[in-house]
């Protein structure tokens, strides 16, 4: 079966690809190894991933997005090639079409980064949709009806709040505090609290496995390893979910604030449908625990996690691909 239409989140932690009627074909890290001699690229994606931390001199496992946009352009070509190439597998007769993700904030030299890189990666044509908006299509927003309807997409580098009715954007805002600014802030207090230095990958995965944004009432535990700051010597702790929830309370009252000014932006009639149905939560970061009870609490809304949160925005672009006259207006008419 011949792919001529690709949709690709490109995310500061993951990049997944969606093709129409294939569904998610791809979901691997953002991260590219390239040699220190010649500039080659060695491995891209998971392979990467597991090199970080763990290169000699000769090579260096960087992520090549920041914050949600190109931060090293030939990288991010690269990486994109390579996730293009797997998508489209070995025989090709058409170049596909390709739909790309970017934040709501990106400017207009960001966005052209963006289709020039799936350009020069062998794409026929790059059309770019807004996260909150593939987010909403994803996880099944009927965003093209007359009413207001709140989505948060909390993902790696960026978390978009944004309002949507009528197929357009009302009210929107694009923070640089998700997934890896709580990582990062736990890293900070285990080395503070603790006196050990940890890696990124370990700081997420405390976070995935203990991390919550409210105290649970069954406390978790676990062992994290690293470096005693003061020796220098390899030590092991065990770390309390009460510890992570800490950590994460300031980004995560970043993000609310950012909800707020959203909704403080919108239209009364608009605020009004949020309050009666809620707002979604899509992203990786979604997927924290208790995140939905804790922005609830601070906001007076519900707030419900869309099914698959993780997949909600690669989905929405190959959707969007796939009816791309009936969604022209919700990607083209916008307000850059």
């Amino acid at each position: 079966m011949f792919v001529r239409k690709i949709g690709i989140d490109l995310g500061t932690a993951n990049t997944l690809v969606h093709v129409p009627t294939r569904g998610i074909i791809i979901n691997e890290p953002s991260v590219v190894a390239i040699s220190t001699i010649d500039k080659s690229v060695l491995a891209v994606g998971n392979e990467a991933k597991e090199m970080i931390g763990r290169t000699p001199d000769t090579i260096v496992a960087k992520k090549p997005l920041k914050d949600g946009v190109i931060a090293d352009y030939k990288t991010t070509e690269a990486m994109l090639k390579y996730f293009i190439s797997k998508a489209l597998g070995k025989i090709r007769i058409f170049k596909p079409e390709v739909m790309i993700s970017i934040p709501s904030g990106a400017t207009p030299t960001e966005r052209r980064a963006v289709k020039d890189a799936g350009m020069a990666a062998g794409a026929k044509e790059v059309y770019v949709i807004k996260e909150p908006i593939a987010a909403a299509i994803g996880s099944n927003i009927p965003i093209g009806s007359a009413a207001g309807h709140m989505i948060v997409d909390m993902g790696g580098g960026t978390t978009e709040a944004a309002v949507i009715s009528l197929g357009g954007i009302v009210a929107c805002i694009s923070v640089r505090v998700a997934g890896n600014r709580l990582d990062a802030a736990i890293a900070s207090y285990i080395r503070r609290k603790h006196n050990l230095a940890i890696g990124e990958q370990t700081a997420e995965r405390v976070k995935i496995e203990i991390g919550s944004a409210i105290p649970l009432e069954k406390k978790l535990k676990m062992d994290v390893k690293g470096r005693e700051m003061t020796t220098g010597l390899p030590k092991t702790i065990i770390l309390s979910s009460d510890g992570v929830t800490e950590a994460v309370q300031d980004d995560l009252e970043a993000i609310v604030d950012a909800i707020k000014l959203v909704l403080y932006n919108t239209p009364p009639e608009l605020s009004a449908d949020v309050m009666e149905k809620g707002m979604v939560l899509a992203g990786g970061t979604a997927l924290l625990r208790n995140i939905d009870k804790f922005i609830s609490q601070a906001i007076g809304v519900p707030v419900f996690v869309a099914d698959e949160p993780l997949l909600a925005v690669a989905k929405g672009t190959g959707i969007t691909l796939d009816n791309l006259e009936a969604y022209k207006k919700s990607i083209l008419a916008m307000k850059w």
